[in-house]
């Protein structure tokens, strides 16, 4: 039987063959969704699920856009991609020096940059919450069947959302986990979400981790507000930003809880917060590794 690092092999020789690099000596980083390897020439290969091409070529059309805005980011190889190889859109970056996660402070600094950028002609679409909201939802089968739609009924909402600062381009997953910081400083990575949209949708990311998770001090999250200029639990659409990402974050733990006995009790508690079932906020959430 065929196992998933010798078919997560067989992508990146191919995708590399196309693109013109040496496979020879990659070793993966990640064997997950999106896979990861690293080329001996010091490249790194990204491997995103079939079906993800749009997404794939997101990614490299917004790092070579802030490469040219000068915004520090992870930076794409210079050669012609995404590629295609058995089905899976594949990209190809520069490697990081060595690096740990980013802190709050460095979030803003970045997204504070990136709001600022003016909106480029790039065909990034609107901004969707959701996305992939509903694969997560049919494959939570560990969840009742009153808590499956109690989901499904947030997100009618989205479109009547109140009017806030003006649209720009968002990262769409602004979170401590997509900057690194390297001994030059902080970093941007992970595009797939970038779209056109609210810029309060990257602000609500770290907003909820005081509200919601209890991740963030009330200290930082000041710090945070002061370095943007702008505190967005104080606009009147923040409740309904806060419960779309609280979603996604529900939706994520529930749909991995499928596959992971682990998982299914932080998953139903997430379910159980939202529902009102498990006291007042904020709730103290696990993170899912």
């Amino acid at each position: 039987m065929t196992t998933p690092a010798a078919t997560s092999r067989a992508v990146l020789t191919a995708a590399c063959a196309a693109a013109g690099l040496d496979a020879a000596g990659a070793e993966p980083i990640r064997l997950a969704d999106n896979s990861i390897w690293r080329l001996a020439d010091g490249f790194v290969v990204r491997i995103a699920r079939p079906g993800q091409l749009a997404a794939a070529v997101r990614e490299v059309l917004v790092a070579r856009w802030l490469e040219t805005n000068r915004v520090p980011a992870v930076r794409a190889l210079d050669l012609p991609q995404p590629v295609t190889a058995e089905g899976h859109p594949v990209t190809f970056w520069r490697e990081l020096p060595p690096h740990k996660n980013g802190s709050v402070a460095d979030v803003v600094s970045l997204l504070k940059q990136l709001h600022a950028l003016p909106r480029p002609d790039l065909d990034l679409g609107a901004l969707d919450p959701f996305v992939r909201v509903a694969d997560r939802i049919d494959a939570a089968f560990t969840l009742a069947e009153g808590d499956r739609q109690w989901l499904w009924d947030l997100q009618a909402q989205w479109a009547e959302r109140p009017a806030g600062l003006p649209e720009c381009v968002v990262h769409g997953d602004a979170w401590v986990g997509n900057v690194a910081v390297t001994a030059g400083g902080p970093l941007l990575l992970d595009f797939e979400r970038a779209s056109f949209g609210p810029p309060e949708w990257d602000l609500v990311s770290t907003a909820v981790k005081l509200t919601t998770t209890g991740g963030v001090t009330p200290a930082e999250y000041a710090e945070f507000c002061d370095a943007y200029g702008t505190d967005v639990t104080q606009w009147r659409g923040y409740e309904l930003l806060a419960e779309a990402r609280e979603l996604r974050m529900t939706t994520y733990a529930a749909q991995h809880a499928a596959g992971s006995p682990n998982w299914r009790r932080e998953a139903q508690y997430r379910v159980d917060c939202l529902q009102g079932r498990a006291g007042a906020r904020p709730w103290q959430w696990k993170g899912i590794m």
